[in-house]
């Protein structure tokens, strides 16, 4: 098969035409992620003052140093939509996806931006952080690098170092970014409503997890069918170096979580952190074809109910919201 036939390619004048659908399950995730829409200031932050207040001090530091990693990193992941994804795929409905999936990030930064406004945190301290913090630092300039090469390098994605590179890329940050190390930030993020503190705080998370399942969903979808199309991909060697790539990053996001989580707090340490990334991580492996290579239990299986966020509470009227834009009957 073709660059131009699968779901590959740079032509301009391709996938302007959107019906037949070609690839069903992009147009079903725009559609879903259209109905999802929300708006952060529809939540009720100002409620969670008084728990922030009473919060340790390390508990307060473990907040601020997830506003420092999320804030940037959801720009971040719009850069490696725009530069290392969108311009080479084909599909009409993939590029609908993107859209939708670009403004999300958008939407979560500004979700994360009314955190900063609400809480009393020092902003300036949380944004010099992803820089100052070195392990913090070192898994941003992981994904920059993914970025570099995909806006700054020649990229012919007709070659099979050019489709590599590509997934590479996908592997970055759909995977590894958006589908393990957001996933560590949100666990520690809905511990605190565990302990039933920022609940109005945890519902913000709840609908930025939401959306990030579909992102995860895409990529993943994106990846399998960029290998299924493009046999020159599926080589021993080539499998080996994307795994590897996921266990790297385990590995920074361990030494992440010792930053985030130095003395630990209620019920949480960077252990118990970790042994989740591990579980995460299998699953992802197991979702792009791997064994597992940890084969650790879940340790916060309370996180799949957090996940399951179809049917959300909004805690501050006490209602099932079941957010969702333009619902309609099924």
């Amino acid at each position: 098969m073709t660059d131009t036939q699968g779901i590959l390619g740079t032509g301009i004048s391709e996938g302007l035409l959107l019906k037949p659908v070609k690839y069903q399950w992009a147009y079903e995730l725009y559609n879903q992620a259209v109905a999802n829409t929300w708006f952060p200031h529809e939540i009720q932050l100002g409620e969670d003052l008084g728990d922030f207040n009473r919060m340790t001090d390390e508990e307060r530091h473990a907040l601020t140093h997830l506003m420092s990693y999320f804030n940037p990193n959801e720009l971040l992941v719009n850069k490696s939509l725009a530069f290392g994804v969108y311009p080479y795929l084909n599909a009409a409905e993939c590029h609908l996806y993107l859209a939708k999936q670009m403004w999300e990030e958008a939407n979560h930064c500004m979700a994360f931006e009314y955190v900063l406004e609400t809480f009393p945190i020092d902003r300036a301290a949380a944004y010099e952080s992803h820089v100052n913090v070195a392990s913090m630092a070192a898994k941003e300039a992981f994904e920059v690098k993914y970025i570099k090469r995909m806006a700054e390098e020649s990229l012919d994605i007709s070659t099979t170092e050019g489709k590599r590179d590509f997934v590479r890329n996908l592997v970055a940050y759909n995977v590894i970014l958006e589908g393990i190390w957001f996933y560590s930030g949100f666990m520690v993020a809905l511990s605190f409503r565990q302990r039933n503190l920022l609940r109005n705080f945890g519902s913000l998370i709840d609908w930025i997890v939401r959306d990030e399942s579909l992102h995860l969903k895409f990529g993943i979808n994106l990846i399998l069918t960029v290998l299924d199309e493009n046999e020159d991909l599926q080589t021993p060697e080539f499998a080996d170096e994307i795994r590897e790539m996921i266990l790297g990053a385990v590995e920074m996001e361990t030494t992440y979580n010792r930053d985030l989580l130095p003395r630990g707090i209620l019920g949480m340490n960077a252990d118990y952190v970790n042994q989740y990334v591990r579980y995460m991580a299998d699953r992802r492996l197991e979702e792009l074809g791997f064994e597992p290579a940890y084969g650790v239990a879940n340790p916060a299986k309370w996180m799949a109910a957090a996940n399951d966020t179809l049917q959300l509470v909004n805690f501050f009227e006490s209602t099932n919201t079941s957010y969702e834009v333009d619902a309609r009957a099924h």
